[in-house]
């Protein structure tokens, strides 16, 4: 079970889960704090960090101290350690020394690979060997290309797999399954997690996919999926994990879904997130992004950010956008 922490607040809530589910495997999101790590170790299983978020504290703090520190307080607590890259939330050092590294249909996945690679080596050189490597993105392609790439270089070191931000089902499923069809059946990857954006109470259908997708690759019976097609509507949304700070985000993911469906031959990616942690940067590829707050809702157009509306009011300036966007699209194109 993993858990967002973000203040000190939440680590008490944290203790409090720990003492009254005691039996539970618990690992810690540290967002973007990492030194909450010495106040939450004692309470949890696993640390996770995204060497990507590592610069917002302490800018001046080399990362390799940083790293240092959480390895210390997970070696003390007896926890492990998960290195997870995005792609979306690259460091932004390795993201420049990288740019223009891959094709664009995959950009971005060097910088992912090298980031887990740097920080693979940071542990090693410290002496900490109790870590998993997870490499995310929504696109699968990019999620099968730096797990091959990482597991080349790297076999010995566990791999945790996901497609992050796979949006609402069936899609979510349809694109989960292209990546962990592709790696599993190359003996890539050891724990695995599917993402949707589901109401609260049916998160246990990501669990349900999940094991579906395990047992089919373990007898052999490979699906017939759809080719994953970058032609079209692409809706890109997270799977309201812990860190999203109103439920009224799944609503508006499924608002947007449906009303963007007059756009669905357009090639247009619209990405909804929900938290401050993720949101800002990984909707910065899309065409429109909303990034969702506790009562806000951040509406940006490529890296413009164009303003913050509340829940009730975003969906007709988004629609308004779109239909920019829309009117461009067809201007540009040949008759």
């Amino acid at each position: 079970m993993r858990i967002a922490v973000d203040n000190p607040q939440d680590v008490a809530c944290l203790a409090e889960v720990r003492a009254r589910v005691p039996e539970a495997n618990l690992v810690v999101d540290l967002q973007e704090n990492y030194r909450l790590v010495a106040q939450v170790a004692p309470h949890v299983n696993k640390v996770r960090y995204n060497p990507g978020h590592l610069y917002h504290h302490e800018k001046q703090k080399p990362v390799r101290d940083k790293v240092a520190f959480i390895a210390e307080q997970a070696a003390a607590h007896d926890c492990a350690i998960r290195v997870g890259v995005n792609c979306g939330s690259v460091d932004p050092a390795m993201a420049a020394k990288f740019d223009g590294a891959d094709p664009p249909e995959i950009a971005g996945v060097t910088a992912m690979v090298e980031s887990a690679l740097e920080h693979c080596r940071i542990l090693d050189d410290l002496g900490f060997t109790r870590y998993v490597v997870s490499m995310k993105d929504s696109d699968p392609r990019k999620v099968i290309e730096g797990n091959t790439r990482f597991a080349s270089v790297r076999p010995e070191i566990p791999l945790h797999l996901g497609v992050t931000e796979a949006g609402m089902l069936p899609d979510g499923v349809i694109k989960t399954r292209i990546a962990f069809e592709q790696l599993l059946s190359r003996g890539i990857g050891d724990t695995l997690r599917v993402s949707l954006t589901l109401p609260f109470k049916e998160k246990w259908r990501e669990v349900e996919a999940g094991k579906q997708i395990i047992a089919d690759v373990e007898a052999g019976r490979f699906r017939s999926v759809p080719k994953f097609i970058d032609h079209g509507l692409n809706i890109i949304s997270c799977p309201s994990c812990s860190r999203v700070e109103n439920e009224a985000f799944i609503d508006l993911a499924f608002h947007v879904k449906e009303m963007s469906a007059y756009a669905k031959d357009y090639d247009i990616t619209i990405a909804v997130m929900g938290c401050r942690v993720n949101g800002p940067g990984e909707t910065d590829d899309a065409d429109l992004g909303l990034w969702c707050g506790p009562k806000y809702v951040n509406l940006k157009r490529g890296e413009e950010e164009l303003g913050a509306y509340p829940y009730d009011e975003v969906l007709a300036k988004l629609k308004h956008e779109l239909d920019g966007i829309i009117e461009t699209k067809k201007a540009i194109t040949p008759a």
